[in-house]
């Protein structure tokens, strides 16, 4: 029904909601009530603590760390089962608490709603709770209300509502009563109110039509139920990683194990069956707990917090922290126009004489023509917008334009009403689409007037030109329509204004003629300063900028295409033409549409999936209601500071200036963040890497396991961790912000990456390799002290060429990050730890490792970490051509 409520009678509608004039009994509306329910959304169920905390552990990897450790438990390993458990535990209850923090989007569109409202019931009008208003209800508007339902206005007297957080427009919509015949989207039906909008001017009555979930508030909070939240790249990436990892180790474990086995059966074993098993089964747990980075998920979180902080100074609010990392992938920017890439304020453009001149007043209002101070007088007295002594603009948008108009280029608006008194007016209204005003300007009686251009033209019979007022003649009118058609061709919303002297107290319709025209204002709502740069930022960054707006097409287009959005051969859609193509139409056209203009929230999500299907990684910004639903469907949904609730809970990151220089600013983060969380995957699976080449070269020579698990667990907890967290403070890559997007679909080891972490590995492991030779030639006990004491300094030292993939260390800056200097001496005190007597036997180093062999491993790895800076620098050079011609990559 509420379809295409605005095309009907208001006696059908009346038929429709089974009501009349005199509206419901109490009677009826208790019945409608508890037939059709209260005036209220509804909320979906939240999962339960337990159910939150169960889902945390469906990854992979930890999955196969909690095998892991209950197998040690069994084989008596209780410290290194206890470790483990504390790690899951900590990850669990961190995303947890997340998870609580998360959106309460249906609890903001709710408190949207009207408490109470005025309605007529038995014939009278009476306040009720907003909750009880029904169909068929007939419900009372003043200025200032919030509209409780959707509904067919009834009567209206000059009204105007703000419907920005439906529509994204930022000046209200002036209301009438005329069925309207075709099918139109919401910003366009004129002769209905909805849920959630406010009444900024007039009063009116209407009939209910919709409640609840039914208006189009309601249908909103359906969309954004209907829509799912999307795993970022990293989390994508990282989820199809553990799982094949956690293939690879369960394979190699069960291979490893099988051999072990193999010998001890066929070599009849040491004489102690029982404990020769055991030991073989310890070996290949001591795999997988090398294989597996314990402490990833926390390294990872720790590193997009980092990233938070850096972007709090950049005006951007992280609320989920997977989002700093998409910022970085972000290729597509889909960006609400009103109050995102303009300024949200109305302000005066351009003005046109019938003498011709036009442009911008001169800065000495002293030298000011009559004609100019007539226009400037019109414009603030027929005006009722004001500003506070606190500095509150309060009136409609266009008036406050030309309020502050006067303000900048002549007097005080304030001196100007002073100077020349109102003594009496005729109020804006719909109909006449003018407004009047009558004062005393110096002892001479004028009526000011403003309204739409082609009312007031046909209103005039009289033009001032040059101080002399002289008839209106077919030539005048028509140039004086070329310029209106003119200013509207640059998207400018324009007034024209006249006066009338009048020897009378008081005014009526009928004075509304006759009148002398004085000129025309164009008004618009301008581009931010910084938008032009931000734009032009992105394209370099290899990121498109598509305006979704719900504003006109040819006012979309015309801003488009001065900030840089629309080029030549872009096209623009509007929300019905985007509805008329099918999905191989909007898949060939997308990449060339630039502007959708007159969009629904079905539009916006619509888009946002199309981008998403061609695997791009998509950002939306929004402030209004209407955005939630794509704010929450996109990869990163972006809410303005000052925007709804509903936006901010739907999105993912609030900027606090409202600033879209600052979307760009937090991709840069985004990216470096990006960057170095994967520079701190390839320091940890490198030391892990290394460690499995010596485990393996130790089964197949058949030495003993070089490490123990508690010695791996020490390792991969604490002496890891700390140089993982300081390489993700490493400032951003050089020309970082002159690459393509990369793509969606890319692995997290790829690029550099993969090559780092295989050449890193492969030293670290060559070198524990000769370290345990060594300690061999002593005893098997000093060639396990070695191993693990060589492990240490490689992966310690590792985290100097483990900075930069592009860069030597001493390129980058050796004494640049000082937490990688601070991280490097905490690894080498917990590293002294281990060796203070009583916690020797427990990380099993015997006497014999004395500082000679503890010299000679930190030797080792130290000519570990020159050749990882030489086989870099190989790399780098062989890549030459590719880091120069970087920015030939953007798309």
């Amino acid at each position: 029904m509420n379809q295409n409520i605005y095309q009907k009678s208001i006696d059908e509608v009346f038929k429709d909601v089974q009501s009349s004039e005199e509206g419901l009994t109490e009677a009826q509306a208790k019945q409608k009530l508890a037939t059709d329910g209260p005036n209220a959304l509804k909320e979906a169920p939240k999962p339960s603590l337990g159910k939150l905390f169960l889902e945390t552990f469906k990854d992979a990897m930890v999955i196969v760390l909690l095998v892991v450790a209950i197998i040690q438990v069994f084989m008596g390993a209780y410290v290194e089962s206890l470790v483990i458990f504390i790690v899951l535990m900590m990850n669990s209850v961190v995303s947890v608490i997340q998870t609580k923090k998360a959106e309460s989007s249906l609890d903001a569109l709710k408190s949207l709603s009207a408490p109470d409202a005025t309605v007529i019931r038995n014939n009278r009008e009476q306040s009720v709770p907003a909750s009880e208003l029904v169909v068929g209800d007939i419900v009372v508007l003043e200025a200032g209300d919030y509209v409780p339902t959707d509904g067919r206005l009834l009567e209206i007297s000059s009204l105007k509502v703000d419907e920005g957080m439906l529509t994204g427009e930022s000046v209200p919509v002036e209301k009438s009563l005329n069925a309207i015949s075709a099918e139109v989207p919401i910003g366009d039906r004129d002769n209905m109110v909805f849920s959630g909008t406010i009444v900024t001017y007039g009063r009116a009555k209407y009939l209910v039509t919709s409640t609840g979930i039914n208006t189009e508030i309601g249908q909103v909070a359906s969309l954004l139920e209907g829509t799912t939240e999307q795993k970022t790249p990293l989390q994508r990436g990282l989820d199809s990683f553990s799982k094949k990892l956690s293939v690879w180790i369960l394979i190699l474990s069960i291979i490893i194990l099988a051999v072990q086995l193999f010998r001890i059966f066929t070599s009849g074993g040491s004489g102690n069956m029982t404990n020769d098993i055991v030991n073989a089964a310890m070996f290949a747990v001591a795999v997988a707990v090398a294989a597996i980075p314990e402490a990833l998920q926390s390294i990872v979180t720790i590193v997009l917090s980092i990233g938070t902080k850096k972007m709090a100074t950049r005006h951007a609010i992280i609320r989920k922290l997977p989002a700093v990392e998409t910022l970085g992938s972000t290729s597509i920017i889909c960006t609400d126009k009103t109050g995102t890439l303009t300024q949200n304020k109305m302000t005066v453009l351009d003005y046109y004489l019938p003498n011709g001149q036009t442009g911008e007043f001169n800065n000495n209002p002293e030298t000011w023509s009559l004609d100019e101070r007539r226009l400037i007088q019109v414009s603030v007295l027929s005006n009722d917008a004001t500003i506070t002594e606190e500095g509150v603009k309060l009136g409609d948008p266009t008036e406050i334009a030309l309020i502050d108009y006067s303000d900048k280029n002549n007097k005080p608006f304030k001196e100007l009403q002073r100077e020349f008194p109102r003594l009496t007016d005729l109020p804006f209204d719909s109909d006449r689409k003018l407004m009047s005003t009558l004062n005393d300007v110096d002892g001479e009686r004028l009526m000011m007037t403003k309204g739409g251009p082609d009312i007031v033209f046909s209103r005039c019979s009289k033009v001032l030109i040059n101080g002399e007022v002289v008839p209106m003649t077919a030539e005048i009118k028509a140039q004086l329509q070329e310029q209106n058609e003119g200013f509207s061709n640059r998207a400018l919303r324009v007034l024209a204004f006249a006066y009338k002297p009048i020897e009378k107290d008081s005014l009526t319709l009928e004075d509304e003629d006759d009148l002398i025209l004085v000129g025309l204002l164009a008004m618009i709502d301008p581009p931010r300063e910084e938008v032009f740069k931000a734009v032009a930022d992105a394209k370099s960054a290899g990121i498109k900028t598509v305006m979704i707006t719900g504003d006109h097409k040819t006012t979309a287009v015309a801003i488009a295409r001065e900030i840089g959005i629309f080029k030549d051969n872009d096209l623009a859609y509007t929300g019905q033409e985007l509805d008329a193509l099918t999905e191989e139409e909007l898949m060939r056209d997308l990449e060339r549409v630039s502007v959708y203009a007159r969009v629904s929230p079905e539009n916006k999500i619509r888009i946002v999936r199309a981008w998403q299907n061609k695997g791009k990684i998509s950002a939306m910004t929004g402030d209004g209601v209407n955005d939630a639903p794509a704010l929450k469907q996109a990869d990163i949904g972006i809410a303005m500071g000052t925007g709804t609730d509903v936006a901010k809970d739907a999105a993912a990151m609030v900027l606090t200036d409202d600033n879209f220089a600052s979307i760009v600013s937090a991709i840069e983060v985004g990216r470096s963040v990006f960057d170095n969380i994967k520079k701190a995957i390839a320091y940890l699976f490198s030391g892990n890497l290394g460690a499995i080449i010596a485990i393996i070269f130790a089964l197949i020579v058949g030495w003993d396991n070089p490490f123990t698990a508690l010695q791996l667990l020490f390792i991969n907890l604490v002496n890891d961790s700390l140089p993982a967290i300081a390489l993700g403070m490493e400032k951003a890559e050089p020309a970082i912000m002159k690459l393509a997007p990369r793509d969606s679909k890319e692995g997290i080891f790829s690029g550099e990456t993969l090559k780092s972490v295989i050449y890193r590995g492969s030293i670290i492991g060559v070198m524990v390799i000769i370290a345990q030779y060594i300690g061999m030639q002593h005893s098997s006990e000093l060639g396990v002290a070695m191993a693990f004491s060589t492990l240490i300094w490689c992966r310690t030292l590792q985290t100097f060429p483990a900075r930069s993939n592009t860069q030597t260390s001493i390129k980058a800056g050796f004494f640049s990050n000082q937490m990688v200097l601070f991280a490097v001496g905490l690894c080498t005190i917990l590293y002294c730890v281990t060796l203070i007597p009583g916690l020797r036997e427990v990380f099993s180093l015997p006497t014999t490792f004395t500082a000679n062999y503890i010299f000679l491993s930190i030797g080792l790895a130290l000519l570990a970490m020159i050749l990882m800076e030489v086989a870099k620098l190989v790399l780098i050079r062989i890549n030459h051509k590719t880091y120069k011609n970087m920015e030939s990559n953007i798309k």
